[in-house]
């Protein structure tokens, strides 16, 4: 069986663990994103969401309110190509617009094939930031959030 389902922070060590096995926006120090940091994400600042197939968790994502961003969206490698990351995408991006954002914002490396699958989805540029990473944004399809 496979499904998405809403994190909880019994998966926070599956997620982290996850993190590390990218290919593209790979963590220069891997410390950087702690087991803390992911749990407020997923029950204080926002929501995520994961990938569960037969009890292992192959992506998640997690979206922040407070600035209306996907804070992280990352899906085995070896499981890349199956429609799990635009699935977890479109739960965060679908509790956002239910939230009243009227635009989302992420950032990701340049020339990545993440960057190729979020414009492929509709995402703009909308910047640089300091670490040199581009901004996307996803503006509310309906000129204010979707019910």
């Amino acid at each position: 069986w496979a499904m998405i389902r809403q994190a909880s922070v019994s998966d926070v060590a599956a997620m982290n663990h996850l993190r590390l096995q990218v290919r593209e926006n790979v963590l220069s120090y891997p410390g950087l994103v702690t087991e803390a940091m992911t749990a407020e994400a997923i029950t204080e600042l926002g929501r995520g969401w994961v990938f569960d197939e037969s009890g292992q968790i192959l992506g998640f994502s997690i979206a922040l309110e407070r600035d209306t961003s996907i804070w992280a969206l990352f899906v085995h490698p070896d499981h890349e190509g199956r429609g799990i990351g635009h699935a977890l995408l479109e739960s965060a991006v679908k509790w956002l617009w239910s939230r009243g954002a009227q635009s989302i914002r992420l950032s990701t490396d340049p020339g990545t094939r993440a960057e190729r699958f979020y414009r492929n989805r509709g995402w703009k540029a909308a910047g640089t930031n300091a670490k040199g990473e581009i901004e996307l944004e996803l503006m509310s399809p309906a000129g204010g959030p979707e019910r």
